[in-house]
């Protein structure tokens, strides 16, 4: 994919978000990498649902590179893409139900069914830090290995996988298990979650996806 391929994709990402309540208003920031070193990140202030070409910056571990002014969460984004080298895709923002969960001290099961299985399987912690500064970046980044799901409490959430498609996908399996477990809740519903041993087996033997490998 070209880089102005990447950017549409990034620009279309921030409308899909909009459009299936996965963000909101100018709160969140998402990226891709295009290189080893280097990354887009959305600009300083965009609205995710309606970012124009124009409104991504490039970024490299040296700052900004061209682009108007990144957010000022680029670093954050930057100290994932140095640890997990394998990633190309970041999503930050603050759906409603994961949000409320990350508001918390609620764990997400992820042994729901099958999305949630895989895509939910490690989910990391990280107590609250303000946005943008340097403290919540370097809380990234010393446990950007333990899992591909971040909640920053009392601020929002993180997903990260090896490209746009597949970050997207993680991201809305996350704010449906949420959702799914709050209603749940609510309503007197028991959720029948399915055991531990068949979740490894469904990980390691169904064939779903590739294995992921944690530290």
């Amino acid at each position: 994919m070209d880089r102005l391929e990447l950017v549409k994709d990034l620009q279309n990402t921030g409308v899909f978000m909009m459009d299936n309540d996965l963000a909101w208003g100018t709160a969140g920031n998402i990226s891709a990498r295009v290189s080893e070193d280097q990354f887009y990140v959305s600009a300083s202030g965009t609205y995710l649902g309606e970012m124009d070409i124009s409104d991504f910056s490039l970024c490299s571990d040296d700052g900004l590179v061209e682009g108007k002014k990144p957010s000022k969460e680029h670093i954050m984004h930057q100290n994932i893409y140095k640890e997990r080298p394998e990633i190309n895709a970041i999503l930050h923002a603050s759906p409603f139900y994961s949000t409320l969960i990350a508001n918390t001290d609620m764990a997400i099961p992820s042994n729901y069914f099958v999305e949630a299985m895989y895509y939910l399987e490690k989910i990391v912690r990280i107590p609250y830090e303000h946005p943008g500064s340097l403290g919540l970046a370097d809380a990234v980044k010393e446990k950007a290995k333990l899992g591909n799901v971040m909640l920053l409490e009392n601020h929002g959430v993180i997903v990260y996988d090896t490209n746009l498609k597949e970050a997207r996908m993680a991201l809305q399996t996350l704010e449906y298990t949420c959702r799914m477990h709050i209603q749940a809740m609510q309503s007197g519903i028991k959720i029948n979650g399915l055991s531990e041993d068949t979740v490894n087996d469904f990980l390691y033997n169904a064939g779903y996806k590739p294995v992921r490998k944690w530290d």
